[in-house]
C-alpha cells in the first residue's frame, strides 16, 4: 500500500499566490500528444496539454465511462474514484412505471506535463497541506476544512458508488485536511440558471451555488505503485511523490473528480523535475445531453450544458469555474506550476 500523507486543495488553483508574484508566468500549449513528447519539446515556463479535444475549439471534450474504461484501463486505475468504481444504478419513474438503469457518465479528461527548475529532493509537498494556502489560490472559491462526520451522506442513488469500499473518505490517521468548498456562479450565470428553472417542471432545481467536497493526499508509492506510475507518465525516472485529490461529492454539474500530479526527476537534468498532471472529472450523460429544453427558449439557447461547461456560452465568464472546464483547469495549472516551481 502507499504511504500517504495529505495535501492542500488544488482544485481551486486559479490565482498566483503573493509569494510566487513577479516570477515568470507558465503558459499552456494544446498539444496532440502529451504522455511520450520527449522531454527537450518542452519549453520553460510551458505546460503541454491535452483534453481529448482537437483543437481548443470543439464543441464536446468528453469521453464516454465505458469507452474510457476499456481503451485507458490505466487511466481508468489511477484517475477514477478508486479502482473499481463504476456507473451507479438508479431508478426512475417514467409513465407511472418505475424503471432501472444506469446512470452513465462521460469525463473531461486532462493529460499534462511541465518541467520545474528545482531538484524533485527540494520539493516538500506536505509543506501545502493548510487551509491558508487553499483559501489564497482562488478568491471566489471559499473553503472551510472539515473531519469526517461532516462529510454530506452518499445516500443519493447517483452518489451511492461514490463511498470509498476501503475506508471512509476524510477518515484515519492517513487524512490531515478534508475540505468543504462552496463557489458562487459569477455573470450571468445565475441569471439563466433562475430562467432554466423555471421550465424544469417536476425536475429539481439547479443550484447557483456549486459545493463540492474532497480529500487531499500525498503518497509516496512502493515499488509496486511506482511500477504503475511510471507506465501511466511513460517516463522511466523514480516517483519522487505524487499529489492527490479526490472530489467525492458535488451539488451540482459533477458526479466526481480526481486530480493526480506525479513528480519524477528530470532524466537529462538533475537539476529540475518533471511534472505530470492527470485530471478527470465526471458528469452525467443526461446533463450532456440536455439540449432540446434550452433550445426552445430563445434566451436560454446558449444556457446548453455542453456548450457552457466546454467555454462556448456567451454565459461564461471569468476565469474560475464560470469560464468552462478547459479555462478553468488551464488557470489551475498554470497556478500551481508557478507556485511549485518559485516558492
Amino acid at each position: 500500500m502507499w504511504k500517504r500523507y495529505t495535501i492542500a486543495a488544488l482544485l481551486g488553483l486559479a490565482a498566483v499566490t503573493s509569494e510566487s508574484a513577479g516570477a515568470a508566468e507558465f503558459k499552456v500549449v494544446q498539444k496532440p500528444q502529451v504522455i511520450g513528447l520527449p522531454l527537450d519539446q518542452i519549453e520553460p515556463y510551458t505546460i503541454v496539454f491535452n483534453d481529448q479535444r482537437p483543437d481548443e475549439t470543439s464543441a464536446n471534450g468528453f469521453v464516454r465511462y465505458d469507452d474510457w474504461s476499456r481503451l485507458k484501463p490505466l487511466q481508468k486505475q489511477y484517475l477514477a474514484l478508486y479502482p473499481s468504481y463504476v456507473e451507479p444504478t438508479v431508478h426512475k419513474m417514467i409513465d407511472g412505471v418505475t424503471k432501472t438503469y444506469k446512470d452513465e457518465m462521460q469525463l473531461y479528461v486532462v493529460e499534462a506535463r511541465f518541467k520545474l527548475s528545482r531538484p524533485s529532493a527540494s520539493i516538500d509537498l506536505k509543506r501545502y497541506a493548510t487551509l491558508k494556502f487553499i483559501e489564497n489560490l482562488d478568491p471566489m472559491i471559499k473553503h472551510e476544512a472539515i473531519n469526517a462526520s461532516q462529510t454530506t451522506a452518499l445516500t443519493d442513488e447517483k452518489f451511492v458508488n461514490n463511498a470509498n469500499p476501503d475506508r471512509k473518505w476524510c477518515e484515519g490517521p492517513s487524512v490531515a485536511i478534508c475540505v468543504h468548498s462552496k463557489y458562487k456562479l459569477e455573470g450571468k450565470l445565475p441569471m439563466g440558471i433562475a430562467l432554466a428553472n423555471k421550465i424544469r417542471e417536476g425536475e429539481k432545481k439547479i443550484s447557483p451555488v456549486i459545493e463540492f467536497e474532497s480529500e487531499m493526499r500525498v503518497l509516496t508509492p512502493n515499488d509496486e505503485d511506482s511500477a504503475g506510475l511510471k507506465k501511466l507518465t511513460a517516463l522511466d525516472a523514480p516517483i519522487a511523490g505524487v499529489l492527490e485529490q479526490n472530489m467525492f461529492y458535488v451539488n451540482e454539474v459533477m458526479r466526481f473528480g480526481k486530480f493526480l500530479a506525479i513528480f519524477q526527476p528530470n532524466p537529462g537534468d538533475a537539476n529540475s523535475t518533471v511534472a505530470t498532471v492527470m485530471i478527470a472529472l465526471a458528469v452525467s450523460s443526461n446533463t450532456l445531453e440536455q439540449k432540446k429544453k434550452y433550445a426552445d427558449v430563445p434566451v436560454l439557447r446558449n444556457l446548453v450544458p455542453v456548450q457552457v461547461l466546454m467555454g462556448n456560452s456567451s454565459f461564461n465568464t471569468g476565469t474560475s469555474i464560470s469560464a468552462g472546464l478547459p479555462t478553468y483547469v488551464r488557470n489551475q495549472l498554470k497556478s500551481m506550476a508557478g507556485i511549485l516551481d518559485h516558492e
